[in-house]
């Protein structure tokens, strides 16, 4: 088993990424790899990416860019 990233545009098209590409023998070594070089492979022009196993998607796509305006509500002062 083979676990790779698809390195993508944030139209879903595929592209170069700007940190050499690495085939992992465990999701769990995939996704480490991914929180090391994440911020590289955004600076690189890569927008999303997609977790394949053996060619198949696991998961994906997952976005680069960080959350905005996330659902977090801002705390209330209580009323006196």
């Amino acid at each position: 088993m083979a676990w790779t990233w698809r390195f993508e545009k944030a139209d879903g098209t595929e592209t170069e990424p700007a940190v050499q590409p690495e085939e992992f023998p465990t999701q769990s070594d995939a996704e480490s790899w991914l929180g090391e070089v994440w911020r590289e492979l955004l600076e690189g022009g890569t927008d999303q990416v997609t977790l394949q196993e053996d060619g198949s998607t696991v998961y994906g796509p997952m976005s680069l860019h960080e959350a905005t305006g996330g659902g977090e509500q801002e705390e209330q002062p209580a009323a006196d």
